[in-house]
């Protein structure tokens, strides 16, 4: 079982922005030094529910203060890029770091950053295949040209070629988040392995993978290779001597985060948008995930592996709000924790 961590670089009320991105950074180097498996980092424009705008940018920070641990984005938003731009910064990640970074991308939502950066409700609604397709050419061919209405560009080397990595093969790993069952099949069909959210239960997350399963099969991907691929499943970690304890501490630290960054977000062509009640969300996620005594977080997380065959966790820390209660978080995820995941 591989367990890592979740950055948002979240700022919580009364916090700077400064602060967030410190305690994100150390949120890396202690994973790192407390043996986890990777930092997942997510990335948000223009609100203070994640103040980080360049997961990858991030990455490459973190990348060079680490040496073992593996760095990922959760994740870099595709629309608001050129996938040409966004694989040769995951090409130089992945050939300078030694196979250290993962690329997860996603279609983000229909926020005015499509606005501000140009791209258009259109490159949200209907452009992500479209752009993963371009992205993943690139980071599997020598040579990339493109001609359609969005993308249209002369065949041009790929440089830094993601193959070049020494002692190793191939490009970087590519993850899609998906959240409906048309990414599902996206991500299926081209045996991609997703990232399903914290909001999702097991069973959920369980019927979204053998969807995925069934559609790779159906576009003909060998069950080997259906059966290697190993999906994310983000949640939230919190150790503490007691349930109540942990739950007591979230409780009192993460709606606030919540109003104050979910409230933010403005859409692109002003839809009226949902917002999911803060303190019932934290209650939710309470229940959901390894929130609790060391025991508890072990059994939740095989649980979880059980139920859904996925082994592999990106765990949101930072729920205190605070730096020195996050880097024992995570000291605790690792010492008292993975000891008891076999």
């Amino acid at each position: 079982m591989r367990v890592g961590t979740f950055v948002l670089a979240a700022q919580f009320p009364g916090q700077g922005q400064g602060e967030a991105l410190h305690r994100a950074v150390r949120s890396a180097e202690v994973a790192e030094e407390a043996g986890l498996d990777s930092v997942w980092l997510a990335e948000h424009h223009f609100v203070p529910y994640g103040v980080c705008p360049s997961a990858v940018t991030l990455a490459a920070l973190l990348l060079g203060r680490t040496r073992r641990i593996r760095v990922g984005t959760a994740v870099s938003v595709l629309p608001g890029v050129h996938p040409v731009a966004l694989g040769e910064q995951a090409a130089l990640l992945h050939v300078t770091s030694g196979g250290r970074f993962s690329l997860g991308v996603g279609r983000g939502g229909p926020w005015v950053d499509l606005e501000v950066f140009g791209a258009g409700l259109e490159a949200y609604e209907s452009g992500f295949p479209e752009a993963l397709d371009l992205l993943l050419r690139w980071l599997r061919e020598p040579a990339v040209g493109a001609a359609s209405k969005r993308f249209s560009f002369r065949e041009v080397a790929v440089v830094p070629r993601p193959d070049e990595l020494i002692g190793g093969q191939g490009g970087p790993e590519t993850v899609v988040a998906c959240t409906s069952a048309r990414t599902v099949r996206l991500a299926a069909e081209r045996a991609l392995p997703m990232l399903l959210g914290m909001h999702c239960g097991d069973q959920e997350k369980a019927e979204m993978v053998a969807f995925w399963r069934r559609c790779a099969l159906e576009a003909g991907h060998c069950p080997d290779t259906v059966a290697d691929v190993a999906h994310v499943s983000a949640g939230v970690a919190q150790i503490a001597s007691s349930a109540a304890d942990a739950s007591e501490l979230l409780l009192k630290s993460m709606p606030g985060w919540l109003r104050q960054g979910l409230d933010a977000h403005i859409t692109v062509d002003g839809r009226v948008r949902v917002m999911r009640d803060p303190l019932a969300y934290t209650e939710m996620l309470c229940g959901l995930h390894p929130v609790g005594p060391p025991r508890l977080a072990a059994d939740r997380l095989a649980a979880t592996a059980e139920r859904t065959g996925i082994r592999r966790f990106a765990l949101l820390v930072e729920g205190s709000g605070e730096l020195s209660a996050t880097e024992e978080n995570i000291r605790r995820l690792g010492e008292d924790v993975l000891p008891l995941l076999t």
